[in-house]
Order: C-alpha cells, then structure tokens, then sequence
C-alpha cells in the first residue's frame, strides 16, 4: 500500500551539492547538481510499537518496523525541481494472529544549509499483515516540487567559485568557501530531502538507547 507525500512551493527548491571531483587545470571541480541530497535521519529509520504502550520490555515489544530500499528520481524543467522518493517499510509483529492492519506516520521534510527545516509534511504508510503472519512489508513515496530559482546561485557567487587560481596568485590556496559571504550563497542555495518514521519522545528516546 503506497501512501504519498507532497511538499509543494513556489518559492523552494531543494538541491545540494554532488561532490563528484576531477582535477583539471587551475584546481578540482565539483559537479553541482540542483537536485537535493536524500536521506534518512538518524534515530528515525524504524520504529518500535509496545503492548501495553507504557513498556519498553523486550516482552512487550509488538510491533517493529524499519524503512529501506529508498531510491530517488529527480525531474527538472525550466521552473521547477521535482525529486520523487520510493521507500520499502519491513515489519514483523509479535503475535501470529488474526489479519491485522497497522498505520505508521511518515515525515517528509525539506531542509535547508543542513539545519534549517523549510518544509514539513506528515503522511502514512499502511502495513496489512495476513492472518497467522509474523511479517509484511508496505510501500511509501514522498514528492517534492521546488522553484529552479530557489537555488540558482548570484551570478558574482558562481564566478567566484568557478574562477580559475593560478600559483602565485594572492589567493590562491585560499578555499573561496571560506568568505562567509560567499558560504553562506551556498547553503542558502543547499538542500536536503529527510524522510523518517514521525515519532513521539519515548520512540526517539528507545530509538538513541537500543
């Protein structure tokens, strides 16, 4: 069962930097691509469900789940960025009994320089265990369309960074990103896509301790 997320906006667009070096002349350069870096934040890649909900026993753990296989597919056009994720989600209970149905929360959110959240959008993944099975597995997809200008880079920042450096020249061992002007261009212009199980304080807390 598949369960889509969707963060639209006019004014965001996720992209990151690909760090795909080659040497050439006058220095490395560094591919960057305009879609966004995805991942999986730490702690909230699976999630643990207790009966009774007050335990965190090793007896009374009931239903255990984890995200894996994401892949990512981005789509550019002239105005917009759309990157398209596609995740498994595992699970196996505690009990084989009757047919059961469980939901799990999923967040989607876009981060902008690595630590500010710009976006977020909570949806569900449905995990439907048969009748006497232990163990099942859902669907998820989390979308994002972001605006191509949102990071396009000032026309003085990307000559600047891509601005051959000749030995002898003033400045020519001194890494451009180390101008606070022009590193904060680019984290502005640096995105994340996360993607993770929502979960409350004590999941995060058993998530750190486990």
């Amino acid at each position: 069962m598949v369960r889509k997320l969707l963060l639209a906006s006019s004014m965001l667009l996720l992209a990151a930097c690909a760090r795909e070096g080659r040497i050439e002349d006058g220095g490395i350069v560094v591919a960057r691509s305009l879609c966004p870096q995805v991942a999986i934040p730490a702690g909230t890649g699976s999630v643990t469900l207790f009966d009774p909900a007050n335990s965190t026993e090793q007896g009374a753990i009931d239903v255990t789940a984890s995200i894996t296989n994401m892949d990512d597919q981005c789509y550019e056009d002239t105005q917009y960025v759309t990157s398209a994720v596609t995740f498994d989600v595992y699970a196996s209970r505690r009990d084989a009994g009757a047919a059961r149905t469980v939901v799990l929360p999923i967040f989607n959110a876009a981060v902008q320089g690595g630590d500010s959240v710009i976006a977020k959008r909570v949806g569900q993944v449905r995990l439907d265990f048969a009748a006497g099975a232990t163990r099942t597995q859902g669907r998820g997809q989390a979308s994002i369309r972001v605006a191509r200008s949102a990071v396009t880079l000032p026309p003085e920042v990307r000559s600047e960074l891509t601005r051959k450096r000749k030995a002898g020249d003033v400045d020519a061992a001194i890494d451009p990103l180390s101008r606070p002007e022009i590193r904060d261009a680019v984290a502005r212009a640096s995105f994340e896509q996360l993607v993770g199980f929502q979960l409350n304080d004590a999941q995060l807390r058993y998530n750190a301790t486990k």
